[in-house]
């Protein structure tokens, strides 16, 4: 439901995915491969890969050992569009915020080869609401905002991030602070959309009504 309420409530370019039955009535959650072009595998590479991060380099909590200002260097060093391609992850950043994915780490955003021989953010993909499976998972994206363990006042006032933590994240990823506030502003909008598509979900009452209620403590966390 996340992925879906992604794709087609703020647009943002996923995996190709489905929900579907199964004979015996049973759910199965389909998706397409996306490195593959042609029947041919293409390179891709996650921002782990990217950034010779693993198990024996890093430890078991390589995924994480990170922050989202060296997600967007490793972006700049390794994607020529970046200047395109960074208001997108920001974006995602925000959405995963919005929609309580405290897992959205290095693993969850890769790079692919484009036909023409370069490097594009691919398809966003493992978009979901941790939250109404983790109540207590311990951060609320999965990894810090800032390099070397850097918080704003206003975070280190409140103890959650807002509006102006995404303004100073804006500005590592290239968007303008105007920009950052009209995104927030979609999101506050958009809200009643998102309702619908809970209410109408195959979630169980008690996830729906967990999922909704993460869903507007972050939109009122983002709208200060």
């Amino acid at each position: 439901i996340t992925m879906d309420i992604a794709r087609r409530i703020f647009g943002i370019h996923v995996a190709e995915h489905e929900l579907v039955e199964l004979a015996d009535g049973e759910l199965a959650y389909l998706t397409k491969r996306f490195d593959l072009r042609n029947g041919t595998k293409i390179r891709q590479e996650d921002f782990c890969q990217l950034s010779n991060r693993s198990p024996s380099t890093h430890g078991s909590n390589y995924k994480y050992d990170a922050s989202y200002e060296e997600l967007a260097e490793l972006l700049r060093r390794f994607c020529p569009s970046a200047t395109v391609e960074c208001p997108k992850v920001f974006f995602i950043i925000l959405f995963n915020y919005v929609f309580a994915n405290g897992d959205a780490h290095l693993k969850n955003f890769s790079l692919y080869e484009s036909p023409q021989g370069d490097y594009i953010l691919t398809p966003a993909y493992d978009l979901l609401n941790t939250s109404i499976h983790f109540p207590n998972e311990p951060t609320a994206t999965g990894l810090d905002f800032f390099a070397d363990g850097h918080f704003t006042p206003r975070y280190e006032e409140f103890g959650f991030y807002s509006s102006t933590d995404f303004v100073e994240l804006g500005k590592v990823f290239g968007v303008t602070e105007e920009t950052v506030h009209q995104h927030i502003k979609c999101f506050i909008e958009r809200q009643s959309e998102v309702n619908a598509s809970i209410d109408t979900s195959r979630l169980s009452i008690a996830a729906k009504k967990r999922y909704l209620d993460k869903f507007h403590d972050r939109l009122k966390a983002i709208a200060q």
